[in-house]
């Protein structure tokens, strides 16, 4: 692990090939306390950072990303949805980097991103694959899981990595940046204290379309990220998400 800024702790962990969790740690006093906010940059012949983080941490997450490449080769700039944490500072990223554009899915980039960007987004349709080099990133639309009806999330296919952006959202700022420990309880609890999950009706086939692409890694947004058997672990979030269940 590499700490990129001592004072905040920001720190860059390679957690799967060529592809680099950036974490930034937040202590924070009410709300939902101290908190972890990870961003994923995908090093390729076109780079894609994942989650552009807030505005406000763009020069931490800026200052993370320049210790593993060129800042300027970014070619993407993809999120699940529009929110403050997922593209805050977008169009700061979109400035630094000036090849690079935003990613993110057809609904999104109609009701918000070509707005609210400085340049128009590449949109991925649903099941729509982007070849970065040796990577190839496919994206799903997942519409209200966890929720925003725009969200949607990326596969990386070689490495079997699913950026997953809000789903298994872990309270706490401490975390390993990679653990194969049980997610699902500490990611439950924090959701039933604020829940921010939609609950559509059709989020148990969503998730099990999910897992039916067998991801090995869970590149959370907030917590640590998580190897194992990542079918097991979404059918596992479906069943606590079921109406029985709550």
């Amino acid at each position: 692990m590499l700490v990129t800024n001592r004072q905040s702790g920001t720190n860059v962990h390679e957690i799967a090939d060529g592809i680099y969790r950036i974490n930034t740690p937040v202590r924070a006093q009410g709300g939902p306390g101290d908190f972890s906010y990870n961003h994923f940059l995908i090093l390729d012949d076109a780079p894609l950072l994942f989650h552009t983080g807030l505005r406000r941490m763009f020069p931490l997450v800026h200052e993370a990303v320049a210790s593993v490449m060129p800042v300027q080769r970014l070619r993407y700039i993809g999120f699940s949805h529009v929110e403050a944490d997922e593209c805050g500072s977008l169009n700061e990223w979109l400035a630094a980097a000036p090849q690079s554009v935003p990613l993110c899915g057809r609904l999104a980039a109609m009701v918000s991103v070509d707005d609210l960007a400085d340049r128009c987004a590449h949109a991925l349709a649903d099941a729509h694959a982007l070849t970065l080099g040796r990577h190839t990133v496919r994206w799903f639309d997942t519409p209200h899981l966890p929720h925003g009806w725009e969200c949607g999330l990326l596969m990386e296919e070689t490495t079997r990595t699913l950026l997953c952006s809000d789903l298994f959202a872990q309270g706490g700022a401490e975390h390993p940046a990679i653990t194969e420990a049980d997610i699902l309880g500490p990611s439950e609890a924090f959701r039933k204290a604020m829940d921010p999950y939609a609950h559509g009706p059709n989020t148990r086939a969503l998730l099990e379309r999910l897992a039916l692409t067998r991801p090995m890694t869970f590149a959370c947004m907030h917590g640590s990220t998580w190897r194992g058997d990542g079918a097991r672990l979404l059918r596992a979030l479906a069943d606590a998400l079921s109406p029985a269940a709550a």
